[in-house]
């Protein structure tokens, strides 16, 4: 890694300290305490608030500085000492405090606090056990002889809600646990990205608003008790304790165990925890491996299923724990190192309508400026019509945006709660936008009516990009020039360019011709991948175009293909495959132009697939051709910059050469991953191969053992 791992980190995960807001005065003061109070009574009552988690966050922390300089001047409704900022309430008791954590922003906070808990122990801190934070729910479930018999909210960290009728809605918190112990599991209810989404659909469908995000419906959805529908949640495992009944020699065991053996033996017990994540809790043995850890996750962060804000971090030891005690609000051993907000609150300014190169009506969410993770975001992505309705966006909506990682930004719902009667319907064009045609709207995706011919410069440029067809000298200035002369209609004029035409055309000089029809002839040898590639098939792209072209091995083979067959393609389900048959004998006339034309149909080194009755009787797809060569059945990623042999080559270059050498190139790392090619700046996906143990190689490595294919 090299230098301070501390300085790293900081650089890595970004401007990390939420700065404080700035109180100037005691009404400032008063008012901010309101706020915070009202804010944590609406989160906690009803999973609904007025402002988001950096909002209050940075709220809170200018409620402390303030209190720091005024002592005196304390409002007792202050959040500051108090459990779940003092807004929740309960009336079941908790037989051990359930608290909160205090919270570090940046490597300079997280230094203090490993000094102040070496102060209390009386040394460093022998282990810590460090895992995500997640952004859920924190629940008590209660288990009499292995059986679930009460579930509890934290509510004010001395008594909780009791929310028992939620149970056996919860994934991984079971209702028998495998041994007949009496314990109670602390943990965290949550919703995962798939749950949210299942979640909002079926809200919606009963006439409700969707939820702004994962963790209000979660906080929502465990205190529904009168609801005519149930959705799913997710329950992580984070601690186990004795209560009465355990029995002395078990409760002893609990309460001298190592945290990481606690979860293990939470685990045992058929708990879900973090150690069936691609972050599960790891013991390191110094400050500067934690900080390595708090990377390794922060970069995992935007790839999985559930969210996480931060990282905690405990003493391991249960000599360290008791040695350091607890706050009434916080223990004094265990720290949340808060990572940045990935969702903000903003406003919803208006929709604008763009169409793409393949016609596609598509919309886009104009915002009021907002910061996230560093980066000021003003447009998000809203999908189609359909997502907008299900959604029950209005303009001037106040509404959740989500960005993690170098995702596009996406508007998740409107904040409900929040508006004024001020907001206004959004209008879905009648006419396509660019072209004034009609809109194909039997779909979810709207489409022009003139297809790829709506925007024709755009379909052309991309087929002749780098990628694709790679034809040098023929950029979007010259594509509109061609257009505007009324020389070319669709790809396949491209190759029916004569010279005297290009002659006769502005900047068009003698070298510059014969170095555009140079370009144009060595495209018509292009291998069928990128032929298909050029084509711009809906629900396709560069992966998907080679797969499809090494499977079938000619264009007649693909255009022979029905839905089934095209199943047979690695990557390609039962909802995509109709609308890829469908796209392609659209496509039939321009195909028999571009062949017609000269344009290659073939892949090379690709055989015909078997006939489909080579299917084995239990329908499982025969096997891709083309499948021989060094990388035979390997999965491989390519991330980071290349050096080397293969510095002059794209991306789409690497991946190429990947599936030539009998590899299935991937864009994500996962436990199937056989190989990932980690060059300069490889980030996330270095740390998760590291973290699953997946084979890496340098580019050089790589080199190597391709060394044939690349001449």
């Amino acid at each position: 890694m090299g230098g301070d791992p501390l300085s790293v980190v900081g650089g890595m995960i970004g401007a990390m300290t939420t700065p404080a807001a700035v109180i100037v005065d005691a009404a400032a003061y008063a008012r901010a305490v309101e706020d915070a109070a009202s804010a944590a009574a609406a989160y906690y009552a009803g999973g609904s608030s007025p402002m988001d988690d950096d909002a209050y966050d940075r709220l809170a922390r200018g409620i402390a500085a303030w209190e720091a300089e005024h002592p005196d001047e304390v409002l007792p409704d202050s959040p500051t000492g108090k459990v779940a900022g003092g807004a929740a309430e309960g009336d079941v008791p908790h037989t051990v405090p359930m608290l909160s954590l205090d919270n570090v922003f940046s490597p300079e906070e997280f230094t203090a606090w490993t000094a102040s808990l070496a102060r209390r122990i009386g040394r460093e801190a022998a282990r810590f056990a460090v895992g995500p934070k997640l952004d859920g729910l924190a629940v008590a479930a209660r288990y009499h002889e292995g059986r679930l018999t009460r579930l509890i909210t934290r509510g004010d960290g001395t008594a909780g809600e009791d929310v028992s009728h939620a149970i056996g809605t919860v994934q991984g918190l079971p209702e028998t646990l495998a041994e007949p112990v009496t314990v109670e599991v602390r943990g965290e209810i949550l919703m995962t990205t798939a749950q949210f989404e299942h979640a909002n659909e079926v809200r919606v469908r009963h006439g409700g608003q969707p939820f702004a995000n994962p963790r209000n419906a979660a906080a929502g959805t465990l205190r529904a008790k009168e609801r005519a529908y149930t959705v799913p949640m997710t329950f992580f495992g984070y601690g186990l304790l004795a209560l009465p009944g355990t029995g002395t020699a078990l409760a002893e065991r609990l309460d001298e165990s190592p945290y990481s053996e606690l979860m293990s033996t939470a685990a045992g017990l058929g708990v879900h925890t973090s150690a069936a994540t691609a972050v599960p809790d790891v013991v390191v043995e110094t400050p500067e491996q934690v900080v390595r850890r708090v990377q390794e996750i922060a970069a995992l962060r935007a790839g999985l299923p559930f969210g996480i804000d931060g990282i905690v971090i405990k003493a391991d030891l249960a000599a360290d724990r008791r040695a350091a005690g607890s706050g009434s609000r916080a223990p004094r051993w265990a720290v949340a190192y808060k990572l940045p907000a990935v969702e903000k609150i903003t406003r919803l300014l208006a929709v604008e309508w763009n169409v793409g190169r393949t016609g596609i009506v598509a919309p886009r969410g104009v915002l009021e400026p907002v910061v996230i993770e560093g980066s000021t975001i003003t447009y998000a992505t809203l999908h189609n019509p359909a997502d907008i309705t299900r959604r029950g966006l209005r303009l001037g909506d106040h509404v959740m945006v989500h960005r993690a990682g170098d995702v596009i930004p996406r508007i998740e719902a409107p904040v409900a709660h929040l508006r004024t009667g001020e907001e206004q319907p959004i209008v879905f064009p009648e006419a396509c936008p660019r072209c004034g045609s009609d809109i194909d709207t039997s779909e979810e995706r709207w489409r022009c009516a003139q297809g790829r011919n709506c925007h024709l410069v755009a379909s052309l440029a991309y087929a002749a990009g780098r990628d694709q067809l790679d034809i040098e000298g023929l950029g979007t200035t010259r594509v509109v020039q061609l257009v505007e002369a009324g020389l070319v209609g669709d790809l396949a004029d491209l190759f029916l360019l004569r010279r005297e035409q290009l002659l006769a055309l502005e900047r068009m000089g003698e070298t510059s011709t014969d170095n555009l029809l140079a370009a144009l002839a060595r495209a018509k040898e292009q291998p069928l991948s990128r032929v298909l590639c050029a084509l711009g098939v809906r629900g396709t792209g560069r992966s998907m175009s080679r797969r499809i072209a090494r499977y079938f091995a000619t264009m007649d083979g693909i255009r022979a293909a029905d839905a089934d067959a095209m199943q047979r393609v690695d990557g390609i389900g039962a909802e995509k495959a109709p609308s890829v048959v469908a796209e392609i004998a659209e496509l039939a006339p321009l195909i028999d132009k571009l062949a017609a034309a000269g344009v290659n149909m073939t892949e090379p080194g690709a055989t015909p697939p078997p006939p489909a009755d080579a299917d084995g009787e239990d329908g499982t797809p025969a096997e891709a051709p083309g499948d021989g060569g060094p990388l035979a059945g390997m999965k491989v990623v390519v991330t980071g910059a290349m050096t080397g042999r293969l510095e002059s080559l794209s991306r789409n270059e690497m991946n190429e050469l990947v599936e030539r050498a009998g590899g299935r190139s991937s864009s994500s790392v996962s436990k199937n991953t056989t190989l990932v090619v980690a060059g300069e700046g490889a980030g996330s996906k270095r740390a998760k191969a590291e973290q699953l143990g997946v084979r890496l190689a340098t580019p050089e490595e790589f080199a190597a053992l391709v060394a044939d294919l690349l001449g």
